[in-house]
């Protein structure tokens, strides 16, 4: 998480920047990742976005794939490496995270990954594969509107994968993306996170 008073969704975070090294470890592969103070998770990979990484469907070989709230890369740098000949938009609002992000995918010589502000991702991208930790902390309203968006970007056949904490409102969240005419299904559950698999219906 940022620093109190600072929000990791925020554009500019106000906390000031003291960069550190975290490592991301799986079974198929381990990352050396940059991150710093004012973004999400700054001092290790969260248990979320972990779990998400271990027990996610493996991705297509090829596509095109978006880490929605990428932060500091975790999950576009795995993308990136296990599908390298998939396109990964690496996506999110907190500029210090983006360049985090950029950062971390040229260091580990990973040219697949496109990282963008959200208002700068083509109008006309279509998405194969979406992983995301969202940011639920931004509210309910500004969370369905985000994720009602980015999950109309879906090929048809596409999917998406999302990764919830139980007490932050999973399967409240799972009610809602299946009442606005997605097929939702829960694929996971452990340590109080649940796994969600979305296509559009």
């Amino acid at each position: 998480m940022g620093e109190p008073g600072s929000q990791y969704f925020e554009v500019e975070p106000a906390s000031a920047s003291t960069p550190a090294a975290v490592r991301l470890d799986l079974p198929d592969l381990s990352l050396a990742l940059t991150t710093d103070r004012g973004v999400f998770s700054a001092g290790g990979v969260d248990a979320g976005t972990k779990y998400l990484l271990l027990e996610a469907p493996s991705p297509p070989a090829t596509g095109t794939f978006v880490d929605l709230g990428c932060g500091y890369g975790p999950i576009a740098c795995t993308l990136a490496t296990r599908a390298p000949g998939a396109t990964v938009w690496a996506v999110d609002v907190n500029r210090r995270a983006l360049d985090l992000c950029r950062l971390n995918a040229s260091a580990l010589g990973l040219e697949n990954v496109r990282v963008a502000g959200a208002d700068e991702v083509p109008d006309d991208l279509m998405v194969d594969l979406l992983w995301s930790n969202p940011p639920i902390r931004i509210g309910k309203s500004a969370l369905q509107e985000l994720l009602a968006g980015w999950l109309g970007r879906l090929r048809p056949g596409g999917r998406a994968v999302l990764v919830v904490q139980k007490h932050l409102g999973s399967d409240s969240l799972q009610r809602w993306l299946a009442d606005a005419g997605w097929e939702c299904e829960r694929i996971g559950s452990r340590t109080g996170y649940r796994l969600l698999a979305v296509r559009a219906a």
